[in-house]
């Protein structure tokens, strides 16, 4: 009798297991953090690698998108007749250049 049981619990075990080929019980699984650590860096470095893509591929789909258009021209004369001030201008670069408050807050000054 004690051998039938043995016998029946080994066959019930192996008929459970090529029951539930392809599937995995997270309780039999052996996590090794080492594995994890590096699919993590792995995947997040493969999403740089696809941002960095894309953003190379619209910035070249604008840059060649018409360069015959010129409206950004128009738009910045619209501004300047507005009484818009010129921020390039020499005076108002020399004003950011000598802003204690503005420089601090960047971090070059201490």
């Amino acid at each position: 009798m004690k051998l039938f049981k043995q016998l029946s619990q080994k066959l019930n075990i192996n008929s459970k297991k090529a029951l539930n080929q392809g599937m995995i019980k997270p309780f039999d699984v052996n996590f090794d953090t080492s594995k994890n650590e590096f699919l993590d860096s792995l995947s997040k470095h493969a999403l740089k690698l696809y941002e960095k893509k894309c953003d190379i591929k619209n910035f070249t789909k604008l840059v060649l998108s018409d360069p015959e258009n010129t409206s950004h021209n128009d738009i910045v004369k619209e501004l300047f007749n507005d009484n818009i001030k010129d921020p390039l201008e020499n005076k108002k670069l020399e004003e950011l250049a000598n802003n204690d408050k503005l420089l601090k807050d960047l971090g070059l000054l201490d």
